[in-house]
C-alpha cells in the first residue's frame, strides 16, 4: 500500500459513521477500479429498503429509487441471497440470479431496479459485497458499469476481493456507529412488505401457487422452481396455468403488472 492509499483509507476510516463513507470508498476504489455508478443498501426482512449511498450521479430518478425501496428490492438477487444467508463477499449479480432472471419483467421494468446487469438495460454488469450485520439484516454496496465500458475485468476482480475483508469491516462499524436517525427503518406493520409480498394473491390461490408466484416474480424458470421444489416441471407448468386462471392473466408480464400495482398502491 502506498501513501496515497493509505491516505485514503485514512478517509475511509474517518467517515465511518457519517454519510460520506460511500463516496469515500468509491474514492477509495476508483484509482484501480473502473465503475460508473454505486451504491449501498441496508437490507432487513420485513422493512424497507434504506439507501444507505445514493452513487447513481442523477442516473437514476427518485421516483424509481421510492419504488425500489417500497418493495421492488423483494425481487432484487442480492436481497434475496442477503436474507437466505449466502456466503457474505463480493458477488457478481449474475452469479446469484435466477435463471430467466434477465428476461423477466423485473429484469427489464424502466420503472422499477435502479440498476440491473441485463442487455435489455443501460448496464452490462453489477458486483456487490454482502455484508451480514444479524440474522435477517445486511448491506449490499454495490458497483455497476455502463455497456460500452464492458465487464469488470479479472484484475479489477481479484482488486475488490483482496479487499472484500476492508470493505465489510467498514460498512458493518458503519452500521454500528451510526446514529439511530440515520439506522433505523419505520417499524410501522404497514411496512411488513415481506409478510405482504403475496397479499394481492391473498384469497385467490393456494399457499403453493402463492409460492411458486413469488418464484415466478423473482424470475425463476420452470425448471428452477421444479428443482427447488421437487417435482416435475409439467408440475410447475399445471400451477402457472392454474394462476393465470385464477388471477385471469395469460403470462408473466401481467403477474409482474400486478406485483407494480401492489407497490404503488401501497404507497399511497
Amino acid at each position: 500500500m502506498n501513501s496515497q492509499d493509505a491516505n485514503k483509507l485514512a478517509d475511509a476510516i474517518a467517515a465511518v459513521g457519517t454519510e460520506k463513507l460511500g463516496h469515500v470508498l468509491c474514492s477509495l476504489l476508483s484509482g484501480d477500479i473502473g465503475f460508473d455508478m454505486s451504491c449501498a443498501y441496508l437490507f432487513r426482512f420485513d422493512r424497507n429498503a434504506q439507501l444507505l449511498h445514493d452513487g447513481y450521479d442523477g442516473q437514476v430518478s427518485a421516483k424509481t429509487l421510492e419504488a425500489y425501496a417500497r418493495g421492488g428490492y423483494l425481487l432484487a438477487p442480492f436481497y434475496v441471497a442477503s436474507m437466505n444467508r449466502h456466503p457474505a463477499g463480493l458477488w457478481r449479480m449474475s452469479d446469484l440470479a435466477p435463471d430467466s432472471f434477465f428476461s423477466s419483467g423485473f429484469a427489464i421494468s424502466r420503472d422499477l431496479p435502479p440498476c440491473v446487469s441485463s442487455t435489455h438495460s443501460t448496464l452490462v454488469e453489477e458486483i456487490g459485497y454482502i455484508i451480514h450485520l444479524q440474522p435477517r439484516t445486511a448491506i449490499v454496496f454495490s458497483l455497476m458499469k455502463a455497456q460500452d465500458h464492458g465487464p469488470f475485468d479479472p484484475a479489477e476482480i481479484q482488486r475488490l476481493e483482496t479487499l472484500s475483508p476492508v470493505i465489510g469491516s467498514l460498512w458493518e462499524l458503519h452500521w454500528r456507529n451510526a446514529p439511530k436517525s440515520a439506522d433505523a427503518i419505520a417499524d410501522n406493520p404497514e411496512s411488513e412488505l415481506e409478510s405482504a409480498f403475496v397479499d394481492i394473491l391473498q384469497g385467490q390461490l393456494t399457499d403453493a401457487q402463492r409460492y411458486i408466484a413469488k418464484l415466478l416474480l423473482q424470475g425463476h424458470s420452470n425448471a428452477s422452481i421444479a428443482r427447488l421444489l421437487g417435482i416435475s416441471e409439467g408440475t410447475v407448468k399445471v400451477h402457472k396455468h392454474n394462476i393465470y386462471q385464477r388471477l385471469e392473466i395469460s403470462s408473466n408480464s401481467d403477474l409482474f403488472r400486478l406485483f407494480i400495482g401492489y407497490i404503488a398502491q401501497s404507497a399511497r
